[in-house]
């Protein structure tokens, strides 16, 4: 199982939680093989190119659908080389300020953007990642362009908005949560179109209803498998992704982690395949306008 980024990481984490689980219905050993850079682009082009046997599989995050706009010479096509196995989880993000911000809730927050423009910097933790994507996402939702400033990472962009060398960031709520808790940030609202149940979070308004609407930004994971690879074998592959998903034990680990467990048609290949392009076609959009490429 090939995950496209460092050992580590959130996507890290879900692929080796959802190898342990699958060796049950698979009767033997998953094991996880990082191969990083380029935005995902690696480790997913080394799969395309991988024996369609069943044997080598991709879990790989929202930039599947992304990485088609995000890179213009990109060295493999989505979703053409690929079977969908199914969706895994998905959760929102937030968007988070330093906490010296002078608003305190969204509607403060969209005049202070309204009056200071791209003098408001909007950090992310490099292009074509979730928090770069919720960002592009956002400003294109206000109709404004902010001051972007991307970091090697989430860790280095959360620490300079905590210390005020950025005002604002959109990032997976999981990541966000500590340092709402720590009352080091403020959170002015979830990208998602449901509240959250999480503590630290049930109060807060999602975008939506807040005025952006229809605002929807999510981060999700799927299972692929390189493109041939035998129908009886995709079948076995995700009825044992099904087993895996219904796991309490993998159940609870995601759950801890804020994501929600897919149970829903995109479980199914064809759902699957009908979201990613869905979210292609989407994602197209707001990076072609934002005119940001990571190549």
């Amino acid at each position: 199982m090939v995950v496209p980024f460092a050992p580590g990481g959130p996507s890290d984490k879900i692929a080796r939680d959802l190898a342990d689980a699958l060796r049950k219905p698979l009767g033997q050993t998953v094991v996880v093989e990082n191969a990083a850079g380029a935005g995902g682009t690696i480790g997913a082009a080394k799969v395309a190119r991988s024996a369609p046997d069943g044997y080598t599989l991709l879990v790989h995050h929202i930039g599947m659908a992304t990485a088609p706009a995000l890179y213009r010479k990109l060295p493999f096509k989505v979703p053409e080389d690929f079977e969908m196995l199914g969706l895994i989880n998905e959760a929102p993000s937030v968007v988070i300020g330093n906490g010296s911000l002078p608003p305190k809730n969204f509607a403060e927050l969209r005049q202070w953007i309204a009056a200071n423009g791209s003098k408001v910097n909007l950090a992310n933790a490099g292009l074509g990642s979730a928090s770069h994507l919720c960002g592009l996402m956002f400003q294109s939702a206000l109709k404004t362009n902010l001051t972007t400033v991307p970091y090697k990472g989430t860790a280095p962009a959360m620490t300079d908005l905590i210390g005020g060398q950025v005002n604002l960031m959109c990032e997976q709520a999981t990541n966000a949560v500590p340092q709402i808790e720590g009352g080091k940030v403020k959170v002015f609202g979830v990208t998602s179109l449901r509240r959250l149940t999480i503590p630290a979070l049930k109060d807060t308004p999602t975008l939506a209803e807040s005025g952006l609407k229809d605002f929807d930004v999510q981060v999700w994971h799927g299972l692929y498998a390189p493109k041939g690879t035998p129908a009886p074998v995709l079948a076995r592959l995700n009825a044992a992704l099904r087993a895996a998903l219904k796991d309490a034990e993998l159940v609870k680990r995601q759950e801890a982690l804020g994501l929600t467990v897919i149970s829903d048609e995109r479980l199914d290949p064809a759902g699957h395949r009908k979201f990613v392009e869905a979210e292609k076609q989407r994602w197209a959009k707001v990076i072609k306008d934002a005119g940001e490429y990571a190549d």
